[in-house]
């Protein structure tokens, strides 16, 4: 590789994350980002190899890049009055039998079109970039109709022009519709609409709600199977509100991710430790909803199962965009230690979409990482309310000028 094409950070305090635990701490250390924008070196700063162009980091927190990899960022419509309801003892399944929930964002997403869908997302993503988001998955499922998740998943792809690694996940099997009566009819739909979608490009994973109040395992396994035959990777709301069995039914597809996992039972735990599977906690989620059964970390670390966190940012049960308050409510609610925490929104993060070239700072890794005003990485999950981000460096396509 030619030196007059690399570009060497250093001086800064390198937090990598390499390996499977501990901080990777490396003080006064240094990184060589290629032209092909991969980590050709990382180490002391003393040592590090010579470069056509230094960036000198004095002193700063360096980190890999946020993954937020569970978020519905596209959608119509506004559902804070639902908040109030639920400050009024009515339960998110109750809201959801009286036509709001799901369905309430569904009709406000048919009602938009392209261009508005668009620019309401695209002020959400920048919301998640300005904290460090390199990586962010879009999942549809506000359509429950072919048009209109189509529509999501274009307006989806389109966020990568932010200059953010943009996945999507085709949600169909999200909630039963009001003009369908007979859920299997729907999930047969959903199926049939999957192959179209795929061949469009529009689809990076297909993921199912395994819930009480939207599908049974039996109607997610017949998306599951659909999904296969196209080659695509599945993923899994699961284990949210009861304990359908969906983290043993997602284990036996090799899906990426089980996210929520509240009601996971120990028979899931070990499912999904066996077939590799990622938990992906929501602790967005759980504080909006007051929900109070916590998801079984003691389990799932002594299982081996990596954590992974995200935002879940929707408009009804976790409507924050702030990937930083995660890694705090991650430790304050779900005992998860910092280090734990930070590893849910990088490496871990990176995972749970099937990535295994970023999350950590190590050579051969994607070069996307974060600049922090901060002396030491735990200092991200203890400290909330507030944003030490200095410089963000991702390696997808660069943002229009003035974007971030």
């Amino acid at each position: 590789m030619r030196r007059e094409a690399m570009k060497l950070w250093r001086g800064g305090l390198l937090a990598t994350l390499a390996g499977d635990s501990g901080w990777g701490l490396i003080p006064d250390g240094a990184l060589l980002v290629d032209d092909a924008g991969r980590l050709a070196w990382v180490g002391p700063s003393a040592e590090a190899p010579a470069a056509a162009e230094v960036v000198e980091l004095q002193g700063a927190l360096v980190t890999p890049g946020l993954v937020d990899c569970h978020t519905h960022l596209v959608y119509g419509g506004n559902r804070a009055h639902e908040f109030e309801q639920r400050l009024q003892g009515v339960s998110y399944a109750d809201i959801a039998r009286a036509g709001g929930g799901i369905k309430s964002t569904v009709a406000a997403t048919r009602a938009a079109g392209e261009a508005e869908l668009l620019a309401s997302a695209q002020r959400r993503a920048r919301a998640l970039l300005a904290e460090g988001v390199t990586t962010l998955e879009v999942k549809s499922g506000y359509g429950l109709e072919a048009a209109t998740e189509a529509r999501m998943l274009r307006v989806a792809r389109q966020l990568g022009a932010l200059g953010v690694d943009v996945r999507t996940t085709f949600l169909g099997a999200h909630a039963l519709p009001a003009e369908f009566t007979d859920a299997q009819a729907y999930i047969d739909a959903v199926c049939a609409w999957l192959p179209e979608l795929h061949a469009a490009g529009l689809v990076d994973a297909v993921d199912a709600f395994c819930e009480h109040l939207a599908f049974s395992p039996a109607q997610v396994a017949c998306v599951f199977e659909a999904a296969r035959r196209l080659g695509l990777p599945v993923k899994l709301h699961a284990e949210q509100l009861s304990d359908q069995g969906g983290a043993a039914l997602a284990a036996r597809y090799g899906a990426l991710s089980c996210d929520h996992l509240e009601y996971l039972s120990p028979s899931g735990v070990q499912a999904m430790a066996a077939a590799g599977t990622v938990a992906v906690l929501l602790p967005g989620a759980f504080y909006a909803l007051r929900e109070t059964k916590l998801p079984p970390i003691d389990a799932l670390r002594a299982a081996g199962v990596p954590m992974a966190l995200a935002t879940d940012h929707n408009p009804g049960s976790s409507p924050t965009l702030s990937p930083l308050l995660m890694l705090n409510m991650a430790c304050v609610l779900f005992g998860l230690t910092p280090e734990e925490a930070l590893r849910g929104l990088t490496v871990n993060g990176a995972r749970a979409l099937g990535l295994h070239e970023r999350g950590q700072l190590v050579a051969g890794q994607r070069a996307d990482f974060c600049i922090w005003a901060a002396g030491h990485p735990r200092e991200l999950a203890a400290c909330f309310g507030h944003n030490p981000l200095i410089e963000r460096v991702c390696q997808a396509e660069q943002a229009p000028q003035g974007e971030p």
